[in-house]
């Protein structure tokens, strides 16, 4: 296995084939990206709606909290499985039943929610189908992208606009499922079907699958060059698998801080707190764009970029300490979104150009599988130390930064591994 910034070798005069191969995507680039955006829906769509679910199902606040962790868990424990499958069978061939199982998950949590009196747990189990649907779909749009250029600076372009749309989802989220439950509070369960009808749709009409050269390998020996894969490369892919974790640990306890800051101490509520969480949430977005379109191929590049992100990350979210300020606080979080927004395209351009195409899916999903830990962690521990001292609050998620950080700069070594 070579190290990342080996992928620089393969330097050529290919300037208008490269473009006109994006050109020639551009659709079925657009179409990749609804899944992520879709998926972002789906999960935090709800966010806004928890307090009413309470209230329409006399249920307790963890109760409600469940129907977001549920999908998390289930999506934590399925990705890899997803990724070793789609290695094997086919992207598309994970993807499109991965919709349509996410699909039928909302049409039962809303059905659940419109027509039974006592069905909570029916709505567990939709959301569990739509966690089952969620690890085959969006994660497995990395390792497809990966297949479908040749060049890695199309990669990384590529990538930063898949994780644009997955953050512009974040952005939407609140905003939309505020909209949507004022007309009808379980209305956000059925829209999602339909969001994953489109994307289903634009899959199916848009993206070729690539043509895979690869030869199918048996189970055992397939496990063996995974294995030696982390044995030869397992300090930059340990180190980018807990930096993608950190990073949404620190974005999903920012977001909840916020939204329960937002309602508690400055009374801004429903739509408008969706605004005003969309205001970080779109400077992380923007950043992302920008970081995919500038990084090309430089792995070097990359890791700075990451570690300043990091940097700017942990600094913005210490001074947090010293004023609660409404618009000190938005500043604040702005230059966090504008940290994490940088360092996540790198990080997915990073593990995606780095690894064999044959391994491709499963390297990446068990690297979305840490994201969601982060995404699955951060409320519940940041909703246990607001209890508290909130000084503590920030001092943790600074820290998770600085040792993110740290990790960039010591374990992810490109130049090191160039002359391999």
């Amino acid at each position: 296995m070579e190290h990342t910034e080996q992928l620089n070798l393969n330097k050529s005069g290919k300037g208008s084939s490269k473009s006109s191969e994006i050109g020639k995507q551009k659709w079925a680039i657009v179409s990749l990206s609804s899944i992520p955006l879709v998926m972002t829906l789906g999960n935090s769509m709800l966010i806004p709606v928890l307090t009413t679910m309470e209230k329409k199902l006399n249920i307790s606040a963890f109760q409600s909290s469940m129907i977001i962790t549920v999908y998390s868990i289930v999506a934590i424990l399925l990705i890899p499985v997803a990724g070793y499958i789609s290695d094997h069978l086919g992207r598309k061939k994970v993807i499109i039943p991965s919709l349509i199982i996410a699909a039928i998950g909302g049409l039962i949590s809303g059905f659940a929610s419109w027509k039974m009196n006592d069905g909570y747990w029916l709505i567990l189990v939709g959301r569990a189908l739509q966690g089952v649907g969620a690890a085959g779909a969006a994660p497995i749009v990395m390792p497809l992208v990966g297949d479908m250029f040749k060049d890695d600076e199309d990669v990384s372009s590529c990538l930063g606009l898949i994780e644009t749309s997955n953050t512009l989802g974040k952005v939407l989220s609140p905003i939309l499922g505020a909209l949507l439950a004022g007309i009808v509070w379980f209305l956000p369960f059925f829209s999602f079907p339909v969001f994953c009808t489109i994307s289903i749709l634009l899959v199916l009409l848009l993206v070729k699958s690539p043509k895979n050269d690869t030869k199918k390998i048996p189970f055992k020996e397939f496990f063996i060059n995974v294995k030696k894969t982390f044995t030869d490369s397992g300090r930059w892919l340990y180190s980018i698998f807990f930096i993608g974790a950190a990073l949404m640990f620190v974005l999903f306890g920012i977001l909840f801080y916020l939204s329960d800051t937002f309602e508690k101490v400055y009374d801004i509520k429903d739509v408008k707190k969706g605004l005003y969480l969309a205001i970080p949430l779109g400077a992380l977005c923007l950043s992302s764009y920008i970081t995919g379109k500038v990084i090309k191929k430089n792995k070097v590049l990359m890791k700075w970029i990451t570690l300043i992100g990091i940097v700017m990350l942990a600094i913005s979210i210490a001074l947090l300490m010293f004023s609660k300020g409404i618009w000190f606080m938005i500043s604040m979080f702005i230059v966090s979104g504008i940290g994490i927004g940088a360092g996540l395209p790198c990080l997915d351009a990073m593990i995606t150009e780095g690894v064999k195409k044959a391994e491709r899916g499963t390297i990446t999903s068990i690297y979305s599988s840490m994201r969601f830990i982060g995404v699955a962690a951060g409320p519940p521990v940041i909703a246990l130390m607001m209890k508290n001292n909130e000084k503590w609050l920030f001092i943790l998620l600074s820290s998770t930064a600085i040792l993110a950080a740290l990790v960039t700069l010591l374990a992810i070594r490109p130049k090191s591994e160039k002359s391999h």
